[in-house]
Parts: structure tokens; C-alpha cells; sequence
């Protein structure tokens, strides 16, 4: 019987547990390829160090954030500084929301309960719950993980909120070389499916696709050959926002979930 990756080009844009990707992948009979796209994501204590000042020296009417680990990035620099409870009775000074259950667990350790969190982990769960509050002319500021959240900007500048960002993490993008490989596979159709485990390596693929003029061509080739696989909804959310609707998602957030769930897909197009 034959397996259902038998003939199939997998390429993962992940840069961790790849070996055991490409494992899962060949043992369904398919090849794969590593084309890192998640880049180098760094802790920017010294970059951020001014905005979080900033912060605690003026506060906001509302704080929004999107990572655990990033509050707590926050939360160790405010230390390092000698600021924590400062920093925390700001915070609390200001409407709060979060996305994710890691960030309402972080806030929950500084005693802090958010007025609006997203309802299914996403960043359009969370804009779903901010819909209903008046944000004119609100003082907003976004903490984000090293990588962009458009919709959510987008969302709160169409509010009439005056935005501000604060990235404890911040990225490198990968190398150009990886992207502009596989860009060159998928336009030579040498590519069935790429695997993306974080929404930063679907930013990094599309932000170099716009550089380059190559966007459109990329959205059409995976509308037709080739199939996005990514491996929860933060990640398929990322994909949607680039105009990608045909995907392969599977119901949880494991790596060797999304492999089996996109052998399931192929061995049902057989």
C-alpha cells in the first residue's frame, strides 16, 4: 500500500525539532526540506529599556498584551531597573487586555485581571472582544513578541486610539538566501506543502515576497499547488492575514499533529 506522502516535496520553515519533522515525513514515504524562516529572536533589553521607562513615567489608558513570556521579559527588566512595582501600579492604573492563556497566567502572578481577552488564542479573538469599547482618543500600548501584529494596529488606529508598541523581543529576520531558495521552489512548482510553525515565519516568507515583488505570485501558488500546513490557530491566523485560506490545521497544536493531519490531506486527494 502505498504511503501517503509517497512522492510529496515537504519543506519546513521551522528552525527547532526539524530532525523529528523530517523523520514523520519520511516515514509517510515523502521528502523533506528545511528552509528556515524564523530568523534570530533577541532579548532588546537595551532597545526596550527607554519605551518601558517611558511608560512608567507617563502609563496609558489601556495596555495590551499578546505573549506571556514577553510580559515577564517586562517584568525582569522593570526589576533589573529597580522599577518593578512601578511598573506593575501603572499597569493596574490602566484597562488592561491579553491575548493567550500564557499572558492571563503571567498576569494573573502580578495580580492583575484583564477587562477583555481573546476568546479562542488569536489575535482576531481578541480584537472581537475589544470591539465594544470606546478606544477614541485613547493612549494604547501594545506589547508584541519580536514579530508585527497588523490587524490588531490596524484595529485600534481605526478606533481612534494613539498607539504605541513595546517589543521586549525583537527579530532578525533569516537569512535571504533560505527565502529566496524556496521562493524559487514553489514558482518551479518543485514544493506540495510548506509547514509553518510560527506566524514569524509566515511574516518573514511574505515581508521578503513584498520586497522582492513576488507576493502575488506567492498567494497564487498556494492557492493552487502547493498547501500551507501550520501548526495551531496563532499561525493560521498569520497565514489568513496574507491572504492564504487553504490550509491544513490540525486540532492540536503539536508538530507531529500538523504532519499526520497533512498526510490525512493528501492520502484523501489520492
Amino acid at each position: 500500500m502505498e504511503k501517503s506522502l509517497t512522492g510529496k516535496h515537504i519543506v519546513l520553515g521551522a528552525s527547532r525539532k526539524t530532525e523529528e519533522m523530517s523523520l514523520l515525513i519520511e516515514k509517510q514515504g515523502g521528502t523533506a526540506s528545511v528552509r528556515s524562516l524564523q530568523g534570530t529572536v533577541f532579548k532588546a533589553e537595551n532597545e526596550v529599556k527607554f519605551d518601558l521607562q517611558k511608560f512608567i513615567a507617563e502609563g496609558a489608558d489601556w495596555v495590551i498584551f499578546t505573549t506571556g513570556v514577553g510580559i515577564q521579559a517586562l517584568l525582569d527588566l522593570a526589576e533589573n531597573l529597580g522599577e518593578k512595582e512601578e511598573f506593575i501600579a501603572k499597569i493596574k492604573e490602566a484597562k488592561v487586555a491579553s491575548r493567550g492563556y500564557k499572558s492571563q497566567a503571567a498576569l494573573k502572578q502580578v495580580m492583575i485581571q484583564p477587562v477583555a481577552s481573546d476568546d479562542d488564542g488569536t489575535t482576531q479573538g481578541l480584537i472581537r472582544q475589544l470591539a465594544d469599547f470606546d478606544l477614541s482618543n485613547q493612549k494604547v500600548l501594545v506589547q508584541l513578541h519580536g514579530e508585527k501584529a497588523p490587524e490588531l494596529i490596524k484595529f485600534l488606529t481605526g478606533k481612534g486610539a494613539n498607539v504605541s508598541q513595546i517589543l521586549p523581543y525583537q527579530h532578525i529576520p533569516p537569512v535571504p538566501e533560505i527565502v529566496e531558495t524556496l521562493c524559487q521552489e514553489l514558482y518551479s512548482e518543485k514544493v506540495d506543502a510548506v509547514c509553518f510553525t510560527t506566524a514569524i515565519q509566515v511574516r518573514s516568507l511574505f515581508d521578503y515576497a513584498r520586497e522582492k515583488g513576488y507576493a502575488n505570485k506567492i498567494q497564487a501558488i498556494f492557492k493552487g499547488k502547493t498547501i500551507a500546513a501550520a501548526v495551531g490557530k496563532v499561525t493560521a491566523e498569520a497565514l489568513r492575514e496574507e491572504g492564504i485560506e487553504r490550509l491544513v490545521v490540525p486540532k492540536h497544536e503539536r508538530m507531529g499533529a500538523m504532519i499526520v493531519e497533512l498526510a490525512q490531506y493528501f492520502a484523501d486527494k489520492k
